[in-house]
């Protein structure tokens, strides 16, 4: 999967938020916030391919303490809301 072209992470007011450039990602009645582990993830899959293998590696190689069994469980759960809210495919 990869993200859409276009969805950038900025920080509005302390909060991280996506938002859509250009009008084609413009969508007013979603506002995609993220935590901050989950903007650390955006930021490092923005512009490449990846999977929930990939970003469960990411948590990994982050976070101490961290099961393997449990990143991966993190990781398909995160993957499937960004497609969900549609800034993945």
């Amino acid at each position: 999967m990869k993200i859409k072209e276009g969805f950038v992470l900025r920080t509005i007011c302390g909060q991280n938020v996506i938002s859509g450039e250009g009008t084609r990602n413009v969508n007013f009645s979603k506002l995609v916030s993220l935590n901050e582990t989950a903007a650390f993830l955006f930021q490092k899959v923005q512009g490449i391919e990846f999977d929930a293998g990939t970003i469960a590696e990411l948590i990994l190689s982050e976070y101490e303490g961290v099961d393997r069994e449990r990143a991966l469980a993190d990781a398909k759960n995160l993957c499937a809301q960004w497609v969900e809210v549609g800034i993945a495919q």
